[in-house]
């Protein structure tokens, strides 16, 4: 087995009491104190995560925004310095190589932010995409460290750590200044359904802006949170997961995520024309959430079934809501099947599931 890698953070995490695992081969916290009671904080005050696995990259030069267009599904043309886009980008088959975030610092000057567990792949496919633009494309993931506040209280954490005015900073946007003296890309965004920051910053400050956030922190009710509460919030929130409701063979369509697929941009891009006829002809399956009025929890490949019994989709994501109390999750679901009542079973117990657009709780994040 290959060596884990790890974050600048490793020693902090341990040093808390976190529970270190394998995640897409990073050694990460998958909880401190309890994933259930991490979860709640987060809604309820602040959570402090480490996500500096995540890869960066730079995209620069005359040819970047024609570049990233052809790249991304999303108008990176509507972006301003200042602003985030999320975006899938696809294969010609219209199933997705990954979903990201596009940083516009300036013309020509763009930044990325990509999936820890695709970072390699990504890279390679977005240099071969690059062939005839004149653009640069540069791997920062090394140099950047990456944690998130998330929660009610965290832009008042974070403002007493910055002189930079926060309030004008809306959801999906970032500016660039100081933490506790650290020069951060402070960034208006997050995975949790929450309000919060997402910092970027060098590798060699990681352990002083994490001391820092957790000292200004506790008083508001802020508590460490791993990877374990990190996917129960992001499925109470309804946000995808990379190889569960996004993959190769789910496209964005596929997965809900029509609006960020812009066929009429004015730009050709990778999956274009796949993804045209798939919306032409309607997608084939589609991914739903659904909660089940049940505490067992639904686990990822369970089989769903139809009426008959007949196998009509399979589960993507299954966890227990710690707000709901009760299982919630993902599948991809047949869509000729969606107008029949649907379950699984559940170590000999059918369990039905009842569909839900979500968000499954009412969240309170910054507005765009």
């Amino acid at each position: 087995m290959s060596e884990l890698q790890r974050t600048p953070l490793r020693d902090f995490h341990a040093a808390h009491g976190g529970r270190l695992v394998d995640f897409a081969g990073w050694e990460m916290p998958v909880q401190y104190r309890s994933i259930l009671e991490e979860h709640k904080t987060v809604r309820r005050a602040a959570g402090l995560f480490d996500v500096s696995h995540m890869g960066e990259v730079d995209v620069r030069g005359p040819g970047a925004l024609a570049y990233l267009q052809r790249l991304v599904t999303n108008d990176v043309a509507k972006l301003f310095p200042g602003r985030v886009l999320y975006s899938p980008m696809c294969y010609p088959s219209g199933g997705t190589v990954d979903d990201l975030l596009v940083y516009m610092r300036g013309p020509a000057d763009y930044f990325l932010c990509i999936n820890a567990g695709n970072i390699a792949k990504d890279l390679a496919w977005m240099r071969e995409q690059s062939a005839g633009f004149d653009v640069t494309l540069t791997d920062r993931s090394a140099d950047y460290a990456l944690v998130a506040v998330q929660g009610p209280k965290a832009a008042t954490i974070v403002q007493g750590l910055t002189p930079v005015p926060l309030g004008g900073v809306k959801y999906y946007h970032f500016v660039e200044g100081p933490v506790c003296g650290v020069p951060c890309l402070i960034s208006r965004t997050g995975y949790t359904g929450e309000d919060g920051f997402e910092l970027y910053h060098p590798v060699a400050a990681a352990r002083q802006i994490a001391d820092a956030l957790l000292a200004a922190g506790v008083p508001h009710g802020l508590e460490l949170a791993g990877l374990g509460a990190r996917d129960s919030l992001r499925l109470e929130a309804g946000y995808p997961l990379y190889g569960h409701e996004l993959s190769a063979e789910i496209s964005p369509l596929t997965a809900g995520l029509a609006w960020t697929v812009k066929l009429d941009k004015g730009a050709d891009f990778v999956g274009r024309a796949a993804l045209l006829e798939e919306k032409q002809r309607g997608a084939a399956s589609a991914v739903v959430f659904f909660k089940t009025g049940d505490r067992r929890i639904v686990r990822a490949e369970t089989p769903i079934m139809d009426s008959a019994g007949a196998p009509v989709g399979r589960v993507l994501s299954g966890t227990l809501s710690p707000l709901l109390n009760e299982a919630i999750g993902s599948a991809l679901v047949a869509t000729a099947a969606l107008a029949s009542p649907l379950a699984v079973d559940i170590r000999g117990t059918k369990l039905n599931l009842h569909l839900v657009k979500p968000p499954f709780v009412e969240l309170k994040r910054a507005t765009s």
